[in-house]
């Protein structure tokens, strides 16, 4: 995994980017923003692009729901 990509966290079913590397995890940044999580890269799946886009307007639809 490489800086920027981004991915699913099949534990936590969670999408994001990878923001780097500590150690043994990953550290993942939710795609709308927000605070980071460590993540085992056995844990992540990298996402297509069809796969992206779909998150990030679920994203922006919940934000839009509560009036963030």
């Amino acid at each position: 995994m490489e800086v920027g990509d981004a991915v699913h966290d099949t534990v936590r079913d969670r999408f994001g980017r990878v923001m780097g590397h500590e150690g043994p995890y990953v550290q993942i940044r939710p795609l709308a923003g927000g605070r980071e999580w460590d993540a085992e890269t056995d844990d992540l799946r990298l996402l297509t692009q069809d796969e992206l886009l779909r998150a990030l307007v679920a994203e922006a639809n919940a934000r839009s729901r509560h009036g963030i």
